[in-house]
């Protein structure tokens, strides 16, 4: 049976997760505290559920994993569209406001737009 294109490798997560536990040597309910997520939250992945976005982007930011090497397909990732790249980096640039990083990458939209069919 073939993969779905997109479909997140909760079990794989989970493991992860809990080997980043371990060496840190830390309980489940240390775990949520310094997460910021529910132990619910942890108690419903061990039972193969998948967390909400929020509570996964709160784990991975406390673990250093990326939501991205969980997520299993059959198809092969498409190039990263350089504009979507741009704004990526400058949203998580910390020198730069959220108004600046969003003129930033609106200029850089247009400009782009003027200049990529020369």
């Amino acid at each position: 049976m073939p993969i779905k294109a997109g479909t997140f490798d909760a079990t794989g997560f989970y493991e992860a997760l809990d080997a980043v536990r371990g060496a840190k040597e830390m309980s489940w309910r240390d775990v949520a505290a310094a997460a910021g997520v529910s132990a619910s939250t942890l108690t419903r992945m061990a039972q193969g559920k998948r967390p909400d976005v929020d509570s996964l982007a709160a784990l991975c930011t406390w673990s250093g994993l990326r939501a991205d090497h969980f997520v299993k397909t059959d198809r092969k990732p498409p190039a990263v569209e350089p504009l979507a790249a741009i704004s990526t980096l400058l949203r998580s640039d910390r020198n730069l406001s959220k108004e600046s990083a969003a003129r930033l990458s609106e200029i850089i939209k247009v400009s782009y737009k003027q200049l990529k069919d020369l």
